[in-house]
């Protein structure tokens, strides 16, 4: 576990902090295959936070999710980034066919490591899939992770018992998840924006 001061302390940033853009991708648009989303402001969000890191210098690692079939499938539009993220620049590109980004190609820890960096901000989608296991997985390897939870959406999900539990309830579970047991710092778009020096949303 983190110290738990550096949780309830304000948002601070690194200069070297880095931005993990987990799977913005066009095939999330597809609601007859993913069902209903939450955070309908999620896209400009993540805009935001990504515009502020590529004026403010620091390093934008872009990942993408690669399925052998369905809306993210290599080859058709649903792979390519929406167009809120198609402009900003890289400095890695991960590609992954499982849900978190430490299991993709390139290797995020290898280059994280190399960089000397140990700060990482979460944003993209799904908030309680990939995004999550990246922020558990950050957490475990002992970066200082940060998670503004209103730059990221997810979908409505059934679980083993049939019961539906909303995608808003599967992001406050994941909120809970996270700040309580120490994995990552859940933050705003805006505390992001303002530790960046780059104001509100």
């Amino acid at each position: 576990m983190t110290n738990t001061s550096a949780f309830d302390a304000p948002l601070t940033l690194d200069r070297d902090a880095v931005l993990v853009v987990v799977d913005v991708q066009k095939g999330f648009d597809d609601h007859g295959f993913w069902g209903r989303r939450d955070n309908p402001g999620a896209e400009k969000n993540m805009a935001a936070i990504a515009e502020a890191w590529q004026a403010g210098g620091r390093p934008v690692v872009i990942v993408q999710h690669q399925s052998e079939s369905g809306p993210l499938e290599p080859g058709t539009p649903g792979y390519e980034l929406k167009p809120e993220l198609a402009g900003i620049r890289a400095d890695l590109h991960i590609t992954k066919t499982v849900n978190s980004a430490f299991y993709g190609t390139p290797d995020l820890h290898a280059w994280l490591s190399a960089r000397g960096a140990r700060q990482v901000v979460v944003i993209g989608i799904m908030t309680n899939v990939c995004n999550e296991s990246t922020a558990r997985m950050a957490g475990n390897l002992g970066y200082d992770a940060v998670f503004p939870i209103d730059a990221m959406h997810t979908f409505d999900m059934a679980g083993p018992d049939g019961v539906t539990l909303t995608a808003e309830e599967l992001t406050r579970a994941t909120a809970a998840a996270l700040h309580t047991m120490r994995y990552a710092k859940v933050v705003t778009t805006e505390a992001v924006l303002a530790a960046a020096g780059g104001g509100a949303a």
